[in-house]
């Protein structure tokens, strides 16, 4: 009865920043200090914020003129920009620097005059900031793609005037099935220098897939509403192995462990690791499995600094 984690896991360094900048703005400038959407997408760290002073809210019309607002690391539209400037709102931006690159190319394709499609998940806070950038007054648009049928469905004449960019938080699998469709169906069609997905996205579902191999049971550790941490239940359900998305130990359910020698744990990337450690702990004195190899997170060398003003 056996217990392997995945070396790489929890905390990437977008989530890190955004933690941070949170605390740092409250350290500095005492609560109530509003924060526009769930800063990361956990329900741990987000209570842990709210005890700390912060308010989450979906709309910037629900923050008084004049006050603090922070963006969560998902990112946020031009009209959220424009409408905290009317307001004169104080802000601090805790976009993840790798959303913001996908920004970045939006709006470039935005400016040449190309249509650009967004391969992402709808109603996701990410997706809503990415197609919110991208400004139409030039006469492109910008169209969402969530599977192969959608471009299937496309009508464009070819792809001369035609972008791609991707939400970061996809299946890379899935990803590159739908943007090699992309690629058939337009072969002049403009994709990103470098693949919009995020390393931390992508090194997360390479552990899961080592560790699917070796379980019979994987269990992640994140909220319903994290992206990537459902992208990594899913990847294990695929290869074959009974998988469960957990926001703690208090989730765990007896009927998962029947039968099960070798269970797997990994954690989204928003995820932190106490309660890796608080589910080990569970497994191990409340069901008798034992922690097999390094506990140890791999470090994936990447760091991203402070906004200007909290370093």
């Amino acid at each position: 009865m056996k217990i392997r984690l995945a070396d790489t896991r929890g905390f990437c360094a977008g989530v890190d920043r955004a933690i941070e900048i949170v605390k740092k703005v409250l350290e500095m400038n005492g609560a109530p200090v509003y924060v526009k959407h769930e800063v990361v997408h956990n329900k741990t760290v987000v209570n842990e914020l709210k005890s700390l002073g912060a308010i989450f809210v979906e709309e910037i019309e629900d923050v008084p003129d004049g006050e603090i607002v922070i963006y969560s690391a998902h990112g946020v539209s031009k009209v959220v920009e424009s409408d905290s400037k009317e307001k004169s709102l104080d802000v601090f931006d805790a976009t993840c620097p790798l959303v913001s690159k996908v920004h970045a190319e939006v709006n470039t394709y935005a400016k040449l005059g190309y249509d650009c499609l967004l391969v992402g998940h709808l109603n996701h806070p990410e997706v809503e900031g990415t197609m919110g950038q991208f400004d139409t007054s030039y006469g492109g648009t910008i169209t969402l793609i969530e599977t192969l049928d959608d471009v299937n469905k496309l009508k464009f004449a070819d792809g001369k005037n035609l972008a791609f960019v991707t939400q970061t938080t996809l299946s890379v699998d899935d990803t590159l099935e739908i943007t090699n469709l992309l690629v058939t169906k337009f072969p002049d069609i403009t994709g990103p220098k470098k693949d919009d997905i995020c390393y931390a996205t992508q090194n997360r579902q390479d552990a899961v897939k080592q560790l699917a191999l070796e379980s019979d049971l994987v269990l992640v550790i994140g909220s319903i509403n994290s992206s990537n941490s459902n992208r990594l239940r899913e990847i294990a359900e695929r290869s074959g192995v009974d998988s469960y998305l957990i926001d703690s130990s208090d989730d765990l359910q007896d009927s998962w462990l029947k039968g099960k020698e070798n269970i797997g744990v990994t954690s989204g990337a928003s995820a932190p690791e106490h309660l890796v450690r608080e589910l080990i702990n569970s497994l191990e004195k409340d069901y008798g499995y034992s922690l097999q190899g390094s506990n140890e997170i791999t470090d994936e060398g990447i760091a991203f600094r402070l906004p200007k003003g909290l370093r």
